[in-house]
């Protein structure tokens, strides 16, 4: 077994359970946001593009402590706590955010539970116009959905409420 990768913050989920089977139980028991990996649609999307350091965000812990743990079920050395190599998804309201500007709000609750929640919010902000403001509400962070829309040029905000999560996502305009 000395032949599997190391585990680290960017190993993406889907490869750690195909890596290292024996990690599941541990990783769905470190937090309740996980057990959405025994669905087996939910498993294969979502556990394909999202990696450790995500859903450590997802989860609620330290992306370090995720991962020393699933290290040390595996008899690997920890890795030392890197702080600047986390992501804050969460932040005070930025100078663009308007709630009059929220043209379309989806509810997680409300949509496909075997579709990932970035996948109609993709569709959704797409056909949004310049200034325009499209929210996701969800009962978990959507860490790997909002990597994905940062990539793709649009500013977020990630707020928290009660156990409710609002992403706001900003069509910002062209040029």
């Amino acid at each position: 077994m000395a032949d599997r990768p190391p585990i680290t913050k960017d190993t993406r989920v889907a490869a750690l359970l195909r890596d290292y089977p024996e990690t599941e139980e541990l990783l769905i028991g470190m937090s309740p946001a996980f057990t959405k990996l025994r669905n087996p649609v939910l498993r294969r999307s979502v556990a394909r593009v999202a990696t450790l350091g995500q859903a450590a965000a997802v989860g609620r812990i330290p992306a370090t402590v995720l991962v020393n743990e699933l290290r040390a079920a595996v008899g690997q050395d920890p890795i030392r706590d890197d702080d600047e190599d986390s992501v804050d998804y969460f932040g005070v309201q930025p100078e663009w955010f308007d709630p009059e500007l929220v043209v379309t709000v989806l509810r997680d609750d409300e949509l496909d539970p075997d579709v990932m929640p970035i996948n109609p919010l993709l569709r959704v902000v797409k056909d949004l116009e310049d200034g325009q403001i499209a929210e996701l509400v969800t009962s978990h962070l959507p860490a790997p959905g909002i990597d994905i829309l940062r990539r793709k040029g649009y500013s977020t905000w990630t707020t928290e409420d009660d156990q409710t999560i609002r992403t706001f996502v900003l069509k910002e305009p062209a040029g």
